[in-house]
C-alpha cells in the first residue's frame, strides 16, 4: 500500500512554481502537460491541472476560492518561522501566525489556489505530549 498526494491547480506552471519555492520540492517528471510529479517529501506529490468550474468529486464544481477540507496537508518542518517566510514569499496567505502548544508550533496557511495547509514544528515529545508523561 502507498499514499500519494494529489493537488488540483488551475495553472500547472504556477503550481509548480509555488510548491518548489515554498517547500523545496523538485519536478520529477511532467505528465502530458496536465500533471507533474514532484519529489522531496516522503510521499509523491502530483499537481493536476484542473480548470475552475470543472466537475470534481460528487459532481461539485471546482473552485479555487479559499476553502478547507477535513483532509488537508500538515507539513512538518524543522524551522517553522523560516518555513512560513518561504511559503509566504512563494505566494501563500498566512491565516494564523505561529502558535505554540506543548506538542509544538503550528501556522495555518492557504496556498495560492485556496487549499488550506498547516506548517508544524514538533517540540518536546511531539504529539506524545498529549498522552501524558512517559512511562
Amino acid at each position: 500500500m502507498a499514499i500519494l498526494v494529489n493537488i488540483d491547480v488551475p495553472d500547472l506552471e504556477a503550481g509548480i512554481a509555488f510548491y518548489t519555492r515554498a517547500f523545496g520540492l523538485t519536478v520529477k517528471r511532467h505528465l502530458g502537460g496536465q500533471a507533474a510529479e514532484l519529489a522531496g517529501w516522503p510521499v509523491p506529490v502530483f499537481l493536476l491541472k484542473k480548470a475552475a468550474g470543472s466537475i470534481g468529486a460528487a459532481g461539485s464544481k471546482r473552485s479555487y476560492q479559499r476553502h478547507w477540507t477535513p483532509v488537508h496537508l500538515d507539513v512538518v518542518v524543522a524551522d517553522i518561522e523560516g518555513a512560513v517566510s518561504r511559503a509566504a514569499g512563494a505566494g501563500a496567505q498566512i491565516e494564523q501566525d505561529v502558535q505554540t502548544a506543548a506538542w509544538g508550533k503550528i501556522a495555518v496557511l492557504a496556498d495560492p489556489f485556496g487549499h488550506g495547509l498547516c506548517l508544524i514544528q514538533f517540540l518536546n515529545r511531539g504529539y506524545d505530549e498529549l498522552a501524558g508523561p512517559p512511562p
